[in-house]
């Protein structure tokens, strides 16, 4: 049977969202994050060898990243579900389904890091490590992340989906920065983009992987 080596409040969650969709038996070995460091247990490491979350196993297979398991679980169950056929939408799908790691999520990782560094500092560097944090913020990552945003938005605008008129893989792996971003830096007036979250959100698959995958803070 397929396992999700699931972590808490991750981006794993996307992974039960998306096998939920397809009605695909599998089951969950939990991780928690270091309470201290929130980086993933060492027991990981016996998994893949980053030690982190996402990572399926499937028949002795073995799969990391999302969306390597997103695309390997829709061509080995998909049965041409949750992936457009149109050559245009299929195009976007593509583009979608690599832009929420390759693009999205590296601005508002940093901008994580940043706020946890200056958190983290020596009470006497603080004052400095805010300073550079804020230079770095408002200088590159705002408006990278506002960029984005907008562009997803217009994206929406289209279809209502990220792919077309109907839901795909690239909106299982468009959930958590869309999810992400709401949590950290908002969406504004994004009109399109919070109706889609809204609509996610109140999948009955999206609810059966929150209610299997346990507390996760980005729904």
């Amino acid at each position: 049977m397929l396992t999700v080596h699931h972590l808490n409040n991750s981006r794993s969650q996307r992974v039960l969202w998306l096998l939920e969709e397809l009605g695909v038996p599998y089951e969950i070995k939990h991780y928690q994050r270091d309470a201290r460091t929130m980086l993933a247990p060492p027991e990981l490491l016996a998994v893949h060898p980053l030690g982190k979350s996402p990572v399926i196993t499937d028949d002795g297979v073995t799969v990391a990243e999302t969306g390597a398991i997103v695309e390997y679980s829709l061509a080995r169950y998909g049965e041409g579900r949750l992936a457009p056929s149109d050559a245009i939408d299929r195009l976007r799908y593509t583009y979608w389904l690599h832009f929420a790691e390759g693009s999205a999520m590296p601005p508002l990782v940093m901008t994580l890091l940043f706020g946890e560094t200056v958190k983290r500092a020596p009470v006497l560097v603080r004052p400095i490590a805010r300073a550079i944090a804020n230079t770095v913020r408002t200088s590159y990552l705002e408006p990278q992340i506002q960029r984005q945003l907008d562009l997803m938005e217009s994206e929406l605008a289209r279809g209502g989906w990220f792919a077309g008129s109907e839901i795909s893989g690239a909106d299982v792996m468009m959930s958590f920065p869309v999810e992400a971003a709401a949590q950290r830096v908002g969406l504004g007036d994004r009109l399109k983009l919070k109706g889609w979250l809204q609509t996610i959100h109140g999948r009955p698959a999206y609810r059966r992987a929150l209610e299997k995958g346990g507390p996760y803070s980005f729904a």
